[in-house]
């Protein structure tokens, strides 16, 4: 289980090592993905909140990244936070996800990005409930919810 101390750390020293990354220039990532897809996982925009229909479904399953259709989440480790983002205690694996600092809007946060595409998530905050205290806010346009076999989409089978 992740705890603040180990996001704070990977964020600081670099993110752990993943899959072969899925590399496409802005551009081709504008041609493939909706338009509002694209400005927030690309562009790193915020989706307004309680816009997405996520941010009420706690039925079970897993979530993927909407570019490149890796795993990130389980619905298990889904909550209700209040804040009209979907919010999750932990990844799927310590691999899933990457951390960055962001000290835009006059604040210090932690960005979360796929690990394997960089497409903007949200952010990971340490008040979250426990035994993990961590508080994963997604933009739910960020993600789908995955079929029982993961698929390879064209956008996955396309890195570089």
């Amino acid at each position: 289980m992740l705890t603040w101390t180990e996001v704070l750390k990977i964020s600081k020293s670099g993110n752990p090592s993943s899959k072969p990354k899925v590399v496409k220039t802005l551009d081709q990532w504008q041609a493939i993905l909706p338009a509002e897809t694209f400005r927030v996982a690309r562009k790193a925009a915020t989706e307004r909140p309680f816009s997405h229909d996520s941010c009420q479904s706690f039925q079970p399953g897993k979530y993927q990244c909407a570019c490149c259709a890796e795993l990130l989440f389980d619905a298990s480790e889904k909550f209700d936070s209040g804040t009209g983002w979907p919010s999750f205690t932990q990844p799927i694996s310590r691999e899933a996800i990457g951390y960055h600092a962001d000290y835009g809007h006059g604040m210090v946060r932690i960005e979360v990005v796929c690990n394997i595409c960089d497409a903007h998530l949200g952010h990971v905050f340490p008040d979250g409930p426990p035994p993990g205290g961590l508080r994963y806010c997604i933009n739910g346009i960020s993600l789908t919810k995955a079929t029982d076999e993961p698929q390879q989409t064209e956008q996955s089978m396309e890195s570089h």
